[in-house]
Parts: C-alpha cells; structure tokens; sequence
C-alpha cells in the first residue's frame, strides 16, 4: 500500500513535469504567426475599403442625388480645357 502510493505520487509528478515541458514548448513556439500576422492586415484593409465604399455609395452610383462621378469628371475635363 505504501508503494503503491509513492508510485501515484511518482507518476503525478512525472506527469507535471512533462505538462510544465510541453507548456514551455507551445508558449515558445512562434510558427504560423507570420501568416496570421497577415491574415490580420488584409482583414483590415478589407474593412476599410468596405467602410469606404459604403460611404461613398452614393458618389459612386448614377441617383439623382447631386453626386455624379460622370458629370464631376466631365465639369473638371471642361474647366481645365476652358484655361488651356
């Protein structure tokens, strides 16, 4: 009974220190993070063009709003012919 008991103690104690060993292990490990790193920076670019583009829908479409692309490009074509 007593060594049984000094065996349990002695494998818990194993075992701790295998878990302490591998803990150490894959708190060091750095493998991947470069393209997680990534995955991260075009996730955020992505947001912001999405952002963007939300904002300025309404430029961007042909409504009746008074935001055209087309007619701002033409009026700037024209005025800057008009000084040339």
């Amino acid at each position: 009974m007593i060594f049984e008991k000094y065996e349990n103690e002695k494998r818990i104690s194993a075992m701790r220190e295998k878990l302490k060993r591998n803990a150490e292990i894959i708190s060091k490990d750095e493998y991947g993070q470069g393209a997680a790193e990534y995955i991260l920076l075009f996730g955020g670019v992505i947001v912001i063009a999405l952002a963007g583009l939300l904002i300025y829908r309404s430029y961007f479409s042909n409504n009746t709003s008074g935001l055209n692309a087309t007619q701002d490009i033409s009026s700037i074509r024209n005025n800057v012919s008009s000084i040339y």
